[in-house]
């Protein structure tokens, strides 16, 4: 049998430490050892892990974030890294085969890997819910059920005070968590990455709803969301990047916050929902997908599979060559932004 290396990578989210203790409990089950990286690829640079038991990981099914701690390590851009120091940091250990958890970053390096030859099971991982090859990651639901918590509250806020409320949610390059977290909240006007928008129609929707004896409107943007050319500035951290090269997004509810107020009178405020978002208690949805995501990794393993990854499609949990993950993200489909349009105004 195999001894595995698991680790999980990028920012944390509900439900990793579920595939944690499924990954283990399966694993053990088909007479696999394990062993846990600590944050992420560089634990396993820097050869800093733990064993991975059935005691070590009771408990921890509800506990949000990641027992083994995440970083935002790319080993082919640190001094010392690439395959032969990851293949290193393997033999340190006595490690067979990775079991790597995250985005697409993540899952980069490991497609990376795989093609140098090193066994390699990826379970896709992001609140986001934008990567290709699985209808749903685990956290995302999670970080609906927290978005829309959120705008149930602003609706009360809002309507006390008469205000137009700007709530921006995770989403760098789709919005699905702002969609679905705006329709199940009622959200007046939902702004995603997919459609720049133009404020003046941001503004006429807001001006519609208030003309019909609303006093009070709910605006939820994703982090990512962009104005039409040439229609807005708009302000933010540009120029900061991490290690894979991503620029750091957040900010556009502060630019929409002065600029509906300024076109329309409407007093406005901005909250800036961030990292609440990634944080807490999986939802029982969540619980059983990360749960199947790491048993299917375990069973990869005991079949010898490499260079492929866990994915949900419809009800089922299948293995799809990781390159599935990679490349475009998959964006918001057009018939469901236009069903929240319905609502709009």
């Amino acid at each position: 049998m195999a001894r595995i290396g698991v680790l999980t990578g990028g920012g944390d989210c509900p439900g990793l430490n579920a595939v944690i203790r499924a990954v283990v409990r399966k694993g053990v089950a088909d007479g696999h050892e394990l062993v846990g990286y600590r944050y992420g690829w560089a634990g396993l640079l820097e050869r800093d892990a733990e064993p991975l038991t059935v005691e070590s990981t009771k408990g921890i099914l509800p506990r949000g974030g990641t027992i083994l701690g995440s970083s935002r390590t790319n080993p082919y851009k640190k001094d010392g890294g690439g395959t032969e120091a990851v293949r290193a940091g393997m033999a340190a250990f006595d490690v067979d085969v990775l079991v790597p958890i995250g985005g697409e970053d993540t899952l980069g390096v490991a497609a990376r890997l795989a093609a140098d030859g090193v066994p390699v099971v990826g379970v896709p991982k992001t609140i986001d819910n934008d990567l290709k090859g699985t209808d749903y990651t685990f956290g995302f639901q999670t970080a609906v059920q927290i978005a829309t918590d959120a705008v149930d509250r602003l609706h009360t806020t809002a309507e006390s005070h008469n205000r137009v409320m700007v709530l921006e949610v995770m989403g760098r390059h789709a919005g699905f968590i702002a969609a679905h977290a705006g329709m199940a909240g009622g959200g007046d006007v939902i702004l995603v990455p997919e459609r720049p928008f133009d404020i003046e129609v941001v503004c006429d929707h807001l001006r519609r709803r208030h003309a019909h004896g609303r006093t009070f409107s709910i605006v939820v943007v994703s982090e990512g969301a962009v104005p039409q050319e040439g229609t807005l500035t708009t302000s933010g951290e540009a120029g900061r990047l991490d290690a894979f090269g991503h620029e750091r997004l957040g900010g556009i509810a502060v630019t929409l916050e002065s600029e509906i107020e300024r076109r329309t009178g409407y007093e406005t405020r901005m909250t800036i929902l961030g990292h609440v978002q990634r944080g807490g208690t999986p939802t029982a949805f969540d619980r059983v997908l990360a749960t199947r995501f790491g048993v299917a990794a375990a069973e990869a393993v005991t079949a010898q599979q490499s260079g492929v990854m866990v994915a949900l499609r419809g009800t089922d949990i299948v293995t799809v060559p990781i390159s599935e993950a990679l490349g475009d993200p998959k964006t918001l489909d057009d018939k469901f932004f236009a069903d929240a349009e319905v609502f709009f105004g």
